[in-house]
């Protein structure tokens, strides 16, 4: 399949925003590191949030966040095998009876 390319379009065909998102981590011994969680089938996915309210409806607000480009975040991901980015992901939280698409914490 082709897609077409415009002269205006920085990034053209792109499947999710561009730009910056705000992406949850967490402390580590050598600083931030990006959280990475789990798809209802079990894939690792990079996760990023349009704006930090976004993210804070999901995560909470006690949540830190860096931001970064879709770019980078894929770049951080991909060598620890998330090779899926998830933009504005919803949040069910993990019980037995959950039957919706949700995300879990690796």
């Amino acid at each position: 399949m082709s897609h077409p390319l415009y002269a205006e379009d920085p990034e053209p065909a792109e499947p999710v925003p561009a730009g910056l998102l705000y992406v949850p981590v967490r402390s580590g011994p050598a600083g931030c590191t990006a959280r990475l969680f789990r798809t209802p089938l079990g894939g690792r996915t990079a996760v990023g949030f349009t704006s930090p309210r976004r993210l804070a409806e999901v995560l909470g607000s006690g949540q830190p966040w860096v931001r970064l480009s879709e770019a980078a975040l894929r770049a951080l991901a991909e060598p620890v095998g998330a090779r899926a980015l998830t933009v504005d992901p919803g949040f069910v939280p993990e019980t037995p009876r959950s039957r919706g698409h949700h995300l879990r914490a690796v």
